[in-house]
């Protein structure tokens, strides 16, 4: 790999990394002053393991709701097509915060009896959930919280 690529995560070498782990992948100020951070939260090792999709999609529901319960600076969170993680777009929150609210919402999903909008109104694939699933990877995840902010294997 000698090019640069356009996709940040391209430019990362996935056999160098240690999941899980919580990882800044992209920071841009934006005209305004407004900074983006871009935050990669991984579950798994990349190719080596990956969370299947009604884990990820009930995730990925659960996390968009109650984070916002948190804070208001959330933009995005997003599946990655690998299954391995999530991306996290915040408004201006640096890691230490982002650390706790991540910590405080993923709480909250062990704490949850449903995921929200899992129905065939309010989501483009309602019977694709599982929270049994989600909880399992966010236990999992949050059982390794004191490496989140290791990257490197």
């Amino acid at each position: 790999m000698t090019d640069r690529m356009n996709v940040e995560s391209f430019n990362l070498d996935h056999t160098k990394v240690a999941a899980p782990y919580v990882r800044i992948a992209d920071h841009k100020e934006l005209p305004g002053g407004d900074v983006l951070i871009k935050y990669d939260v991984r579950f798994s090792q990349p190719n080596k393991g990956h969370l299947e999709m009604p884990a990820i999609h009930s995730i990925e529901h659960l996390t968009a709701e109650h984070m916002r319960n948190h804070t208001d600076k959330l933009i995005d969170f997003s599946p990655m097509g690998c299954q391995t993680g999530f991306y996290a777009l915040m408004l201006g929150v640096e890691p230490e915060e982002f650390y706790g609210l991540l910590e405080q919402t993923l709480r909250d999903i062990l704490d949850a009896t449903e995921v929200p909008a899992a129905n065939e109104v309010q989501c483009g694939w309602g019977a694709n959930h599982s929270l049994n699933d989600a909880q399992q990877a966010v236990r999992s995840f949050l059982e390794h919280r004191s490496e989140w902010e290791t990257v490197d294997a």
